[in-house]
């Protein structure tokens, strides 16, 4: 089960999904900024909505071992499961499977900004505006 840092991590989305990664990130409000990303390298099976809120994170159950085992080839260096607020009348479940977890903490504004700090980013997004 993975352990997050000290912090207000209640809205959560995904912020890159390309070929070889998925980003969530996670803050207290997502308008502006958010402050952790848990970045999941060579993810072979992802079950995750795209927006979320008060993630619970848990040990995958027996069930979600076996989907996943049926999925890929051979046992993920990373396994990671939650139920989490998505809006609907339940909570919806995530479940990722993938070669590594890095948890990576900073500011990444959600818009163009200039003479960022230290640790500050930008999200992939974001560009610079055209005149």
């Amino acid at each position: 089960m993975i352990r997050l840092p000290q912090g207000s991590w209640w809205d959560w989305d995904v912020v890159a999904w390309g070929a070889g990664q998925l980003r969530l990130g996670a803050g207290y409000d997502l308008s502006y900024a958010h402050a952790l990303e848990l970045v999941f390298s060579d993810p072979v099976f992802v079950m995750c909505p795209s927006a979320f809120q008060d993630p619970v994170f848990r040990e995958p159950t027996p069930e979600e071992v076996r989907l996943v085992d049926r999925q890929v080839d051979e046992p993920p260096a990373v396994l990671v499961a939650f139920e989490a607020d998505a809006g609907g009348a339940v909570p919806a479940g995530g479940l990722i499977a993938a070669g590594q977890l890095d948890i990576v903490q900073g500011t990444v504004f959600r818009y163009w900004r200039e003479d960022l700090a230290a640790g500050e980013r930008l999200a992939p997004w974001v560009t610079p505006p055209t005149a």
